[in-house]
């Protein structure tokens, strides 16, 4: 459960708030308009500060709560703007396209790709391959993840597929979230736009259907909050 002490609004309006920013084409200034609506006074400025502090806890627990995913992987990064400067997004999915883990990190190497293994491992279970490009960092990370695995005793090793198109539905899916990316005026810290990250990719998360199934977004959204 997800603490709202201290925010001296509804803790109603907060997920909502978080939900409608990450998920639709909207400004914080729009957001106010809309949560006026309401008859929430709230400016922009903590709206901003709402979607920081809050959607990389709502993550957190859509990463231990989604439904089972295949044991066939497809991982993929691309790049995004912070501060004038260029990060990487690194995202896995299934072969359904169903979110595995996601990381923005500020480098493109064997450590990053080591990272978002691990993670994906932690909470998605051992897979039984992983589709990648000819990446050198994303080899290398397979690679140290099968040495580890090996040196805890695991006797299969996961299998590494180098095939292009593949991985067409890891980078597909990469256009939904740079869409909602797109209009965004920019990101002024990495801590920041980590954060915008974490909330956008739990809303399509719940637009697949990943945390329950039939279940409204928002709703699904709202109960990882609760």
């Amino acid at each position: 459960m997800i603490a709202f002490k201290g925010a001296q609004f509804q803790k109603e309006v907060i997920p909502f708030a978080v939900f409608f920013y990450v998920r639709y084409t909207v400004s914080y200034r729009e957001l106010e308009e809309i949560v006026a609506e309401w008859g929430v006074q709230v400016d922009h400025a903590t709206l901003d500060r709402w979607v920081t502090k809050y959607a990389p806890l709502i993550a957190a627990n859509a990463r231990r709560r989604k439904a089972y995913a295949d044991r066939s992987w497809r991982m993929d990064e691309t790049g995004i703007r912070v501060k004038g400067e260029w990060v990487c997004l690194y995202r896995a999915v299934d072969k359904f396209g169903k979110a595995l883990d996601f990381m923005l990190s500020k480098r493109r190497n064997k450590s990053a790709a080591t990272k978002l293994f691990a993670r994906a491992l932690e909470v998605n279970g051992l897979p039984r391959k992983i589709v990648i490009d000819r990446g050198g960092a994303k080899t290398a990370g397979i690679k140290a993840v099968n040495r580890m695995l090996k040196s805890f005793g695991c006797p299969i090793p996961i299998e590494m597929v180098r095939i292009k198109y593949l991985n067409n539905i890891v980078e597909q899916d990469h256009r939904t979230i740079k869409k909602r990316v797109r209009p965004m005026p920019g990101f002024k810290s990495f801590v920041s736009a980590s954060a915008k990250f974490e909330g956008i990719e739990v809303a399509n998360m719940t637009r697949k259907g990943q945390m329950t199934p039939g279940l409204r977004p928002f709703a699904q959204f709202a109960s990882l909050a609760a």
